[in-house]
Order: structure tokens, then sequence, then C-alpha cells
């Protein structure tokens, strides 16, 4: 397997700006690939794939978390559903999610990130998370996960943590605001105190250990050229290992967006068998992937049983 090149993660490139978006900026060339969806899909064309392979890639975005309970921030709209208060001021998420947030509005902002944080602590990862990690035990090296989701919600449902590339980074862990440090740490000792009607932490904020200065996620946002890195770094170092080490992959995208491509580009890029499972946006390149316009639990409950029925898993169908 050959090597992959991360490019989210060499200097100068920053958030949201990985790939070539279509139609490209002005000066960059960029293919529109002759998409096809396959609407006579069935579980059993995704078992054959997954059992011709030695290792799952799993590639999520939001879209994994949704039956978990968690919003999707799917267009303004959705995101001003979740976050009244927001909608009211008119401040969508690409206002909020950044840098600058904290230095002007540090208790909106921390309002904002404090009830994600409680609320991606509150929640149990959904069934499909189990499913994942049942059909990866039955393959010769497992599976890896390349998520943009900042939640920990893999880990939190039994994935080993060093099989885990959060490539945006975890909002369990925190940065110094001003970077004084290139340390992060983690968040485990902050307990949000919310207001979410007015969403704004009515508790303390949080400081940096070194200068007392304002903390913030270790999560990258937009227009964000002072995350810290080092952490997802390391894991996608982890990936490149893994990866190499694998002779027939396949990949299963769930809930990743062409919004923020870097989660569908990204195994897309691998050349691989690809299964796309996207409610909206299911359509994949080439005649030998599949694309599923379904919901991540419900499709991967299909998988499983048409994997137990192959008899590539033990035990009956659910």
């Amino acid at each position: 397997m050959r090597s992959v090149y991360f490019e989210h993660s060499g200097p100068g490139r920053r958030p949201f700006d990985g790939g070539l978006l279509w139609p490209a900026p002005p000066g960059r060339a960029a293919r529109k690939p002759q998409e096809k969806m396959l609407s006579d899909f069935d579980h059993d064309r995704c078992a054959v794939l997954i059992g011709q392979a030695d290792g799952l890639l799993i590639t999520a975005g939001a879209g994994m978390g949704v039956d978990s309970g968690l919003p999707d921030f799917r267009g303004r709209e959705g995101f001003w559903r979740a976050y009244p208060a927001l909608g009211r001021a008119r401040i969508d998420f690409m206002d909020i999610a950044t840098p600058q947030a904290f230095r002007d509005q540090p208790a909106l902002a921390w309002g904002f990130y404090g009830h994600r944080l409680a609320l991606y602590r509150r929640v149990t990862p959904h069934e499909g998370f189990r499913l994942l990690r049942e059909i990866a035990a039955a393959l010769e090296h497992g599976a890896f996960v390349f998520t943009s989701n900042v939640d920990g919600h893999f880990q939190k449902a039994g994935f080993a943590a060093d099989r885990v590339h959060e490539c945006h980074g975890s909002i369990h862990h925190l940065q110094c605001l001003d970077c004084c440090t290139d340390e992060y740490w983690s968040a485990d000792a902050f307990i949000p105190q919310v207001d979410e009607r007015r969403c704004l932490l009515t508790g303390e904020l949080p400081r940096c250990p070194h200068c007392g200065g304002l903390a913030r996620p270790n999560v990258l946002m937009f227009g964000d050229w002072e995350w810290l890195s080092g952490r997802s770094n390391r894991q996608a170092a982890a990936l490149r290992r893994w990866l190499n080490t694998v002779r027939r992959p396949v990949v299963i995208e769930i809930g990743a967006g062409t919004a923020v491509p870097t989660v569908r580009r990204f195994g897309e890029r691998l050349g691989v068998p690809l299964i796309r499972i996207n409610v909206a946006e299911p359509a994949v390149a080439r005649a030998q992937d599949i694309g599923v316009a379904a919901g991540a639990r419900d499709t991967l409950r299909g998988i499983h049983a048409a994997l137990r029925a192959q008899g590539l898993l033990p035990g009956a169908s659910p």
C-alpha cells in the first residue's frame, strides 16, 4: 500500500482549504467526476467488498453522529435551529468557530463550545459504532478511523485511541489561545456552565496553566493559523504506518459532506474500494464503488447482517 500524504497537516495549510472544490478557484484546475449513484444498492454488495478486504478504513464526518442525537449543522438554518441564540444574533457557524471569536466574545464562543463539550460527554454513541468494531475484528488488520469529528465518540465507543486520526483535533483537549506554549492538555477538569438560552458561558473561563491567558479548544477552526496540530500529526503518522501494512483496504465513509470535503477527498484519493453512506450526498464516481442514500445506523445494521449471512461474521443476524 502506497504512502499517503496528509495535505491538511502541512505548514501553511489551514482548515476547510484542503483539496480542490468544484468549481475550482480562479487559476486552479479541477475535474468534475462523472458521478453515479447506485439506486439498486443492497447490503450484500457492501458485504462482498468488505469480505475481500484485510483492513477497514472508516472515514467519518458529522453525519456519523446524527443517529446518536448530535446535530450536524447542515446549512445555516440547521445550525441556527441547534443554536437559536446565535440565530437571533445572525451569527453563523463560520463566525463563531474562529479564534477571533474567542478574543472578541469569549463568553459567547465558550458558550457554543462549552455546550458542545458537555453534549459530547453526555451522549452515548449509537449502535453503529459497535457494529463497525465487530466488522473490523473479522479483518486481519482491523480498522483505522479518519474523522473530522471532534467529539471523541469513536474512542468513547471502544475504538483504540492509537487507531483514530482526528484531522480537525479534539474538543476534549485545550490549548493556549495566544500559543504561549506548544503544549495542549486534557479538558477533563473543565466543567462548562452554559446558559443555553443565551449561548453564554456563565462559569469561569478556562485558562492556560502556563501564562494564565484564555484557553481554547484544541480544534481546527475557520481562519485558524494558531491550531496546535502536534497531536493530530502523530495520529496521521500512525495512520500512514497502518496503511502501509494493509494490502487490500476498503473504505467505508459515513456522513461526510462536500461543503468541507476533507474526509471525502481523503478516502477517494486512496483509489481503493469505497462504500459511501450519506443521506443527502451518496454519489460515487466509480462503478465499482457503492453509494448508499441512508443513515449510518440502519445501513451498518444491514451490512452487519449481510456479513453474518455470508458467514463472514460469527453468530446469527441481529
